[in-house]
């Protein structure tokens, strides 16, 4: 209902128009984003989320993936809990699993070979963490509401809720929308006690910073938020009210000086209760290792790995597991992040890099936000420069004391985010998207703009819910008109910016329908789901991990190539890129030597080291392949995310046993015809 509308209603019926007109909304928010995932497959992370969370209740154990946050994965665990008959997760079938931590086999079994019902329990799971994500709108409207006014609150929370990346993350089993909430929640409840420090402002600080850094480790970045906090409250001229014990007088802090010292205080006790809040969350007990289920040899990677890349870290990780100052698990993780964090074969726009650009954000940020965001976002910004640039200096600081909490947010996170070596996904920006939306409500506040109200608002949502429902349900592959659409996001960015193994589900529907009898099926996926359960009969391209597998060559056929876009780009191949010289010479000297078979002799090392060059000559051959099937038009698109061709005998001659001019005409060929 619009505020116009409710001119005239005494305001207890004002009131609950606006909690019905809210929850109408957070409704369908919470709908459109569940169902979107009805027919979608697990995202890659899904199956370690979910099977660690039941882990942490059923067995009160906390060895797997211990660098996601406690809550989340607890979050998604404890809607299996309810689930009648429980799901069956028995430690002792995979005892060399659980003792070395390997949480992706353990869930492969959990997910696809112990009976389970996976639809069932993954369709509770994600509509219980899509609340997270209605839990972050009420936020965005009460706090746009507040400070622009019910109009602005309106508008916010119509960008929130029509939003791609929003619906895209909200309802999926991974960590990400739960620390988008907490960390905007927490930013709040940060200046909410610098403002006035009181008992109950403290405490709920605390819980707030607590749970984000139990949600995911990118609470690391609330102390240098708090730190801009602090520096903006001392050189601002409000005072800062005090009265900690309750019936207490109240007191003004007006100095510098004295409001730095009452704020460090108050931080104190924060960080106190957030120390209570993460070992609580790991049931106050050091070791991640549970009584009751196989002993635990080693974490996923070992302690001297991770503290031989642990670098500045090194000396404060190793004291906090010498005087048990936090959980063992919840160091663990911190370490195994930062170990990830060094860096990670990433892509963007035709280029590849282990250490990642600092432009990967802003350009998955302009790429994936609707043109309805971008436009928002770029007139409030443009409008607030203005505003502010034209207010004296007293007058801005005034002015933009309301909002500094959110655009510390925005500068902090951001400035981490360019500066991040670790380049795998836009999901990793979601929390700039919440502060944004909040501070675009600031446009229909502007007296000079009242035409917003009546125009150019509606016009703006209008055009993010056509956007929005064009890219229904394959939001995660989400990519606006402005940079060639959807359809052409695999040429810009991938992984979990498009393609997290979402579709096997959707290309197993395809093939039922177009596969033809006889025919063979390759298939290169992207992804933890399993073909197989799945019921796709495939020849496995050049896999990711091969494990201990033990590899034998074959001949390429003429067939369907189903190819996940991630492995289109050849992202984590060591062949990644296009096609050299020197590679095809390594390519066929390989195929030379190896096309043979083992001799019967042969001894165990020859025989390893045979089948690590039969790996190497198998992406070799994925890598010439790809290169090819970039140029080529595909014989369909399956939510954007793979792509499957049919191969006659004389492309696939051409592409893996031809000349270097035979592929370049093939090529040539492709492109005409696409």
């Amino acid at each position: 209902m619009s505020p116009a509308a409710l001119n005239g209603i005494s305001p207890a019926r004002r009131r609950l128009a606006v909690v019905a007109g809210v929850t109408a909304l957070l409704a369908l928010h919470w709908w459109l984003a569940v169902t979107s995932q009805l027919g979608k497959g697990v995202a890659y992370d899904e199956t370690a989320h979910l099977t660690a969370g039941y882990t942490y209740w059923k067995f009160d154990d906390y060895r797997f993936h211990t660098e996601n946050g406690n809550l989340p994965q607890r979050w998604a665990g404890l809607a299996l809990l309810a689930a009648s008959p429980s799901p069956r997760l028995e430690p002792t079938d995979n005892t060399i699993l659980w003792q070395n931590s390997h949480v992706w086999g353990v869930s492969q079994n959990f997910f696809f070979r112990s009976g389970n019902n996976i639809d069932y329990l993954l369709f509770t799971a994600r509509a219980a963490m899509a609340f997270w994500s209605v839990a972050t709108g009420l936020l965005v409207f009460l706090w746009s509401r507040r400070l622009w006014g019910p109009a602005a609150g309106w508008f916010s929370l119509g960008l929130f809720v029509i939003s791609p990346t929003i619906l895209a993350h909200g309802p999926m089993v991974t960590s990400d929308m739960c620390a988008t909430f907490w960390l905007l929640a927490a930013t709040g409840a940060l200046w909410r006690m610098t403002e006035r420090i009181t008992l109950g402002r403290v405490l709920l600080a605390a819980a707030a910073v607590g749970l984000a850094a139990v949600a995911k480790f990118s609470a690391v970045l609330l102390p240098p938020i708090f730190v801009a906090l602090i520096v903006w409250r001392c050189v601002a001229r409000q005072p800062v009210g005090l009265s900690f014990l309750r019936g207490s007088q109240e007191r003004s802090l007006d100095s510098p000086q004295t409001k730095l010292v009452g704020l460090i205080g108050a931080g104190a006790v924060v960080v106190v209760g957030t120390w209570a809040v993460i070992w609580t969350s790991f049931g106050w007990r050091f070791s991640g290792f549970a009584p009751g289920v196989p002993e635990g040899w080693k974490y996923y990677l070992p302690w001297p790995e991770l503290l031989s890349m642990a670098g500045i870290w090194r000396t404060p990780i190793v004291t906090m597991l010498q005087w048990h100052i936090l959980p063992e698990a919840f160091i663990e993780g911190f370490a195994h992040l930062n170990y990830q964090g060094m860096g990670r074969s990433a892509f963007l726009l035709g280029n590849y890099s282990n250490t990642g650009w600092w432009w990967f954000f802003p350009y998955a940020f302009l790429a994936k936000s609707t043109l309805a965001e971008l436009l928002a976002v770029v007139v409030a910004g443009a409008v607030g420069v203005r505003y502010l640039l034209g207010a004296g200096r007293q007058l801005g600081l005034a002015c933009l004391a309301p909002v500094f909490p959110l655009l510390a947010l925005v500068a902090v996170y951001g400035a981490f985010a360019v500066l991040s070596p670790l380049n795998i996904g836009h999901r990793h920006i979601l929390p700039l998207y919440p502060p944004l939306f909040i501070l675009t409500g600031g446009l229909l506040a502007v007296p000079a703009l009242r035409w917003l109200r009546r125009l150019a608002a509606p016009l703006v949502l209008l055009i993010g819910l056509a956007e929005s429902f064009a890219a229904r349900p394959d939001y995660l592959a989400f990519f606006n008109r402005a940079v060639g659409g959807s359809e052409n996001g695999w040429r810009q960015l991938v992984d979990s910016s498009l393609d997290w193994g979402q579709d096997l589900p959707a290309l197993a529907t395809w093939l039922k329908q177009y596969h033809q009898p006889g025919e063979t099926i390759y298939l290169s996926y992207f992804g933890n789901g399993d073909p197989a359960y799945e019921g796709i009969k495939a020849r496995e391209l050049a896999g990711i991990y091969a494990y201990d597998k033990s590899l034998r060559w074959y001949e390429l056929e003429p067939g369907l190539y189903a190819i996940s876009a991630t492995m289109l780009q050849t992202v984590y191949n060591p062949w990644r890129g296009p096609w050299t010289i020197e590679r095809e010479g390594l390519y066929r000297g390989l195929r030379g030597s190896l096309a043979q078979a083992v001799p019967a002799g042969a001894t165990a090392k020859e025989r390893f080291d045979r089948n690590e060059q039969l790996k190497t000559l198998d992406d070799l051959r994925f890598a010439r392949l790809a290169f090819y099937l970039r140029a080529r038009r595909p014989e369909a698109n399956i939510g954007n995310s793979i792509f499957v061709y049919r191969l006659n005998r004389e492309e696939i001659k051409a592409v893996t046993e031809g000349s270097l001019s035979e592929l370049a005409d093939a090529i040539d060929h492709a492109a005409v015809q696409r």
